[in-house]
């Protein structure tokens, strides 16, 4: 029997483990709220204050929304979504989400409690006949990332919080990192000519190389929260070890479902999912396809080893071939 091969660069067990910075660490992320969101894009503003990214665009709302960023990309690290939907878009979230609601037996034992922040009001507001969905986008620090696989340079590497982060002074620009990224965060920053700059003198840090969130790792290593969960006012984006944020979300889910709220569904919590899980975990209100988020993530690297494998038996083969065919000239 073949041995299995080992693990890509992110690991499927345990990412904080497998960065090879040792033990003592756990693995930190987000849990964003989508349900007790507001909008009001403080999360965004500070992630850009923080981390110095320049200005996306023009500033002005965009035509088909009342965002004014659009996405995700190289300058902005942090996207607040505003989707505006109605009485017939509410019933189907709710119909698709009683399919996903599980109705197995009835454990034994206490009921878990599902208990939310004390210090937030957590109950979303019931509107049956028209609602804005808005929902703090961001990187997902996948436990299996691609970007990590496929970096030629070594400019990505897994941190000891078991974060992704792209060091923008060994990137060579090379774009590699933005086709592995199945949700599409990752990108070059420009310099102003694609994404039209309000001041084209105002210089461009780190032009030309991959830029995404980094889950603030300089404050992470003097014991700091990222800048955009430690100004959220809603208490929206919860930062914390990733196991805990998981038992959260699922307490947090089960209390909405509970209270009727059957389109409520978490997003990044499944570690089988084609990522391995994700390092942000989401509580939605719909299909992530509403929120621009792929219903079934796979990391491009998924199948290398096994393409590894085909590849080193198909050489096999040609060099058995090559010597049979040798030998018979021979004779």
């Amino acid at each position: 029997m073949t041995p299995p091969l080992p693990p890509l660069l992110a690991g499927p067990e345990g990412p904080a483990a497998d960065s090879g910075w040792g033990a003592g660490t756990e693995r930190k992320g987000f849990f964003t709220d989508t349900s007790i969101c507001i909008g009001c894009k403080a999360c965004e503003v500070a992630c850009k204050e923080w981390n110095r990214n320049p200005v996306d665009g023009d500033l002005e709302i965009l035509g088909s929304s009342y965002d004014n960023t659009g996405a995700l990309g190289a300058n902005t690290w942090r996207h607040v979504a505003f989707v505006e939907q109605s009485k017939d878009r509410i019933e189907e979230a709710r119909e698709s989400g009683r399919r996903l609601v599980s109705l197995g037996m009835p454990s034994i034992g206490p009921k878990e409690r599902a208990v939310p922040a004390a210090s937030a009001d957590t109950t979303p507001p019931d509107t049956p006949e028209f609602r804005w969905l808005m929902s703090s986008d961001v990187c997902k620090h996948c436990t299996n990332a691609g970007c990590l696989d496929v970096c030629p340079t070594g400019a990505i590497f897994r941190s000891e919080f078991g974060s992704v982060v792209v060091q923008s002074d060994v990137c060579n620009g090379c774009g590699t990192c933005v086709g592995a990224c199945p949700f599409g965060v990752i990108e070059r920053r420009d310099d102003g000519t694609v994404s039209a700059k309000v001041d084209r003198e105002e210089p461009v840090p780190h032009r030309g190389t991959a830029n995404k969130c980094t889950l603030c790792y300089d404050r992470l290593v003097d014991g700091e929260q990222p800048a955009c969960s430690a100004t959220c006012p809603t208490q929206s984006i919860t930062f914390g070890d990733r196991e805990d944020l998981v038992e959260e979300a699922r307490a947090r889910l089960a209390q909405m479902h509970s209270q009727g709220r059957t389109e409520a569904r978490l997003y990044g919590a499944n570690s089988d999912d084609g990522v391995g899980g994700t390092g942000s975990v989401f509580l939605l209100l719909d299909e992530p396809e509403v929120y621009g988020l792929p219903p079934d993530p796979q990391v491009p690297t998924k199948d290398m080893p096994m393409m590894m494998r085909q590849v080193g038996v198909a050489a096999l083969g040609m060099a058995a071939a090559t010597a049979l065919a040798f030998l018979g000239a021979r004779r």
